[in-house]
């Protein structure tokens, strides 16, 4: 068997229809590049990954993979697009008439937790994704904090909807001094047990805070990339789950080795029906992937592939067919191919503090950048986005930010 072409498709799926009044916050999410692997004996497979909106592959990447058994990859080194890995394992399994996790080691269970996700969110709008989730079936929500929301209100208003054992994922954006960190995880872990994960509390450069900070919480601090290799963090215990990635061949060394010493690992892959089975198949052949995984199948309202993948109790299923198990609509692919971006709106960022003050920008404005404060340390401001909408008081307003950036209201 030899690979004979590869295509490199993008594609632009539309956003869910809950997006519609969060174009800021989501632009760009809808860009997403498709492999299909075309072999000589005429098996055919795909991936899918999200890119930037500026970030489509070159299609010349394929080049040296034509011509190739696809075998010649199998928990390959190389650090290909991780759509083009996912492509490479569907043919794989499909050749073999056995599921992709079949050739990556022993399957140790049949389900994995899986998390809701969004971009950072208004307290209010965390609110309605939480709803939104618990609805669809999941336990866990990851979202990233921001400098522009209050991520006390967030959390607030999120345990008033949750159902019991509902858990939130905070991404703190590895961009903190322990000094800011600590009190805000210390008050989330006194008052809000609805908080079960911190993503990258601290820079990463800052060992000993990390070491300082896991020592003082019970909440379980996510390392997402290990600078130093895996083994290094591991040995001077500054995490107690991490979040593996790179190359089929580290991915699956790192996920084993982390096994042996019974600490915990997660995935995130962002794409989506296939791009989720991917990972499905990762973690259950990972010895300690009794996390979640983490993917982004539910930002959409349409995909490629004839059959999405259920959330139940929290947990998706491993697939069992072929390859990745999932089968693409080839008329839902050329379709999604022929829509363009979705186009980000003019807009106006408008920050409110506690004190009064309000401040206009050419997008959301930074507390930070007006207080000096780090992200985390204020409390009651509350940031909006004023679309176009036709007023001479908007384009006022949005004339002068787009000259002088951040204004004070008159």
């Amino acid at each position: 068997m030899k690979i004979k072409s590869i295509d490199v498709i993008p594609i632009y799926p539309r956003l869910a229809k809950r997006y519609e009044n969060r174009k800021i916050d989501l632009y760009g999410i809808d860009a997403r590049t498709v492999f299909r692997i075309t072999t000589n004996d005429g098996i055919v497979g795909y991936g899918d990954q999200r890119v930037r909106p500026w970030g489509q592959p070159d299609p010349s990447v394929v080049e040296p993979l034509i011509g190739r058994n696809p075998f010649d990859f199998l928990n390959s080194g190389q650090s290909h697009a991780r759509a083009l890995t996912c492509a490479l394992y569907d043919v794989m399994g499909k050749y073999l008439d056995v599921p992709a996790h079949r050739l990556m080691g022993e399957k140790r269970r049949d389900a994995i937790p899986v998390a809701a996700w969004t971009r950072p969110a208004s307290p209010e709008h965390f609110r309605d994704e939480i709803k939104r989730a618990a609805a669809q079936g999941y336990l866990i929500f990851k979202v990233h904090t921001s400098v522009h929301h209050d991520v006390f209100e967030q959390t607030r208003l999120a345990a008033e909807v949750a159902p019991e054992g509902f858990k939130i994922h905070y991404d703190f954006n590895h961009n903190r001094t322990l000094a800011a960190v600590l009190p805000i995880i210390a008050e989330l872990e006194r008052n809000h047990p609805i908080v079960g994960y911190i993503e990258d509390p601290m820079v990463k450069t800052d060992l000993d805070g990390w070491r300082n900070l896991r020592r003082q919480t019970r909440i379980p601090i996510i390392m997402h990339g290990t600078p130093l290799g895996g083994m290094q963090e591991m040995m001077q215990g500054l995490a107690d789950i991490y979040m593996i990635g790179g190359s089929m061949a580290d991915t699956l060394a790192t996920g084993f080795a982390f096994g042996k010493a019974n600490i915990q690992v997660l995935l995130q892959f962002e794409g989506g029906t296939l791009g989720k089975a991917m990972a499905m198949h990762m973690a259950s052949v990972l010895p300690a992937h009794t996390a979640h995984s983490i993917n982004l199948d539910d930002q959409y309202e349409e995909d490629i592939t004839t059959e999405t993948i259920p959330v139940v109790e929290g947990s998706s299923p491993v697939p069992t067919g072929p390859g990745l198990g999932y089968e693409v609509d080839e008329d839902a692919l050329s379709r999604l191919a022929s829509q363009q971006l979705a186009e980000r709106p003019r807009h106006v960022g408008i920050l409110h503090m506690p004190g009064g003050h309000t401040y206009y920008g050419p997008s959301y404005v930074s507390p930070s950048t007006v207080t000096g404060k780090e992200e985390g340390t204020l409390r009651g401001f509350r940031s909006e986005i004023w679309e176009e909408d036709d007023t001479s008081d908007f384009e006022q307003i949005y004339e002068r930010v787009q000259k002088e950036g951040v204004i004070a209201a008159a």
